[in-house]
């Protein structure tokens, strides 16, 4: 069974979003880490994961919500690169929604993981 690191993937996760939030709130564009979601490899560990939880509805849902958040960033990114930093201020919500929802369902996968490593065990 390929399994996930969720708790190291969960804690990537938030300390992106902190250094995100702190470079917004010091209306420094220039030092957010915005390029950093394009190297997340949890795109990779999911394409590579094996198990009994891959099989649920759940672990399809944290591909789809993944690749949102990642669309989400690169139209940010895109945004501010190109002058439009209040267009991209806007959806900052929406990135802060999809960035929880993608917490949370990290956090059922772990889990997930954890009974079927016990249930196995």
């Amino acid at each position: 069974m390929q399994r996930i690191n969720f708790d190291e993937e969960i804690r990537l996760h938030n300390l992106w979003r902190r250094q995100f939030m702190n470079a917004f709130a010091a209306g420094s564009y220039a030092d957010m880490p915005l390029s950093g979601h394009r190297s997340c490899m949890l795109s990779l560990a999911l394409k590579k994961a094996t198990g009994p939880c891959t099989q649920q509805p759940l672990f399809k849902l944290l591909a789809v919500e993944h690749d949102r958040f990642h669309a989400l960033c690169n139209e940010i990114l895109d945004l501010s690169e190109n002058g439009m930093a209040s267009e991209a201020d806007r959806l900052l919500l929406e990135l802060t929604d999809a960035s929880h929802r993608l917490v949370g369902l990290l956090d059922e996968m772990r889990t997930c993981q954890r009974e079927s490593k016990a249930d196995a065990g």
